[in-house]
Formats: C-alpha cells, sequence, structure tokens
C-alpha cells in the first residue's frame, strides 16, 4: 500500500511527528511504501480561490505543493499528523489541505483510506472534538474511509507524548494495516 503522511508540527521534533514517525515505524515493518511530506518545513502556498485549476488542474502557485500533488493523488491512504492549534488543525497542514482543491476531480470519491494522528495539551476530550469533527467532515466529503484516530490530549511539552501509550497505538495502527 502507498500512504502518504502529512505532519503538520512546526516543531522538528515535536510530539504530533513522534506519533507519525511511529505510525511510519508501524506501516514500514508491514511492507507498506511511505512518502512523508513535513507541511511546515515545505513551501505552500495558501490556495488563492482563483480556480484556475478548475479543481482537476495544475495550480497557479508553483510551489513544494507540486512534489506532494502525485503522492496524494496516487496514496492508498493518507495520514494527517498534527498538533491541535485552537481547536484545529495547525495552519502549516491546514494550508497543504486547502491545496487540495486542485486536485480535488482526482481524490474525491477515490478509494482511500485516511488516520488521524493528533497530538494537544488539553485534557479535557470535548475540546478534541472540533479537529476531530473537520477531520470526519473532511472523510465524508472525500468519500474516504477512515481507519483510526489516535488523539493524543495532555501533551503540550517538548517529548512528553514519549511518556505515554500513544506513540504505541500510532505504531500499531501502522501494522494493522
Amino acid at each position: 500500500m502507498k500512504i502518504t503522511v502529512l505532519t503538520g508540527s512546526p516543531r522538528r521534533n515535536g510530539n504530533s511527528t513522534y506519533l507519525a514517525e511511529q505510525f511510519i515505524k508501524g506501516a514500514e515493518e508491514q511492507g507498506h511504501e511511505v512518502f512523508r511530506f513535513d507541511c511546515a518545513f515545505r513551501q505552500v502556498e495558501p490556495c488563492r480561490a482563483c480556480n484556475r485549476c478548475g479543481m482537476d488542474g495544475p495550480c497557479i502557485s508553483n510551489d513544494d505543493f507540486q512534489e506532494l500533488r502525485p503522492h496524494l493523488i496516487g496514496a492508498d491512504m493518507v495520514v494527517f499528523a498534527t498538533p491541535m492549534y485552537y481547536f484545529g488543525f495547525s495552519a502549516q497542514m491546514k494550508r497543504v489541505i486547502d491545496r487540495f482543491y486542485a486536485i480535488n476531480g482526482q481524490i474525491k470519491g477515490a478509494a482511500k483510506r485516511a488516520a488521524l494522528l493528533m497530538t494537544c495539551a488539553d485534557t479535557s476530550p470535548k475540546e478534541a472534538e472540533p479537529i476531530r469533527l473537520h477531520y470526519r467532515t473532511l472523510m465524508d466529503y472525500l468519500g474516504w474511509t477512515s481507519v483510526g484516530e489516535v488523539v493524543a490530549p495532555g501533551v503540550w511539552t517538548a517529548d512528553s507524548v514519549q511518556r505515554t501509550d500513544y506513540p504505541q497505538q500510532a505504531c500499531r495502527l501502522g501494522k494493522s494495516l
């Protein structure tokens, strides 16, 4: 299976990035091919809503999304690994998701799987609901099948996720595919 993993943390060794690494480890152990795209460290312009792409063509912005584009289209699975920022995806990841518009005709309705790996400082389960709802709405719109969510609350400081069971959950999810 071809898997594209999108990481959204602006910290190179952030907690959500660590979850992504553990997921990748599990998936690669099972022989899956993984392409990782670190949204925060790539140049991806926001969608300009110019509609030049027509939802199924080249984007007017010539940036690093061009490298990601074929991996998203060809992926059997897309993984969203992000910290929760003000109850949503990180801005760096949201920029990339907004650019899905240019490939909408090739990814909407495609038989793809997806997963959400999310970290947040909050410990209240209700605080994670807005991002989970956004993710599930995205899955419904695209017609993709979610195969799992690993939501790691209470992990704010660097490396704090490593003292929890969430990395093992992410690795197991990767192995389960």
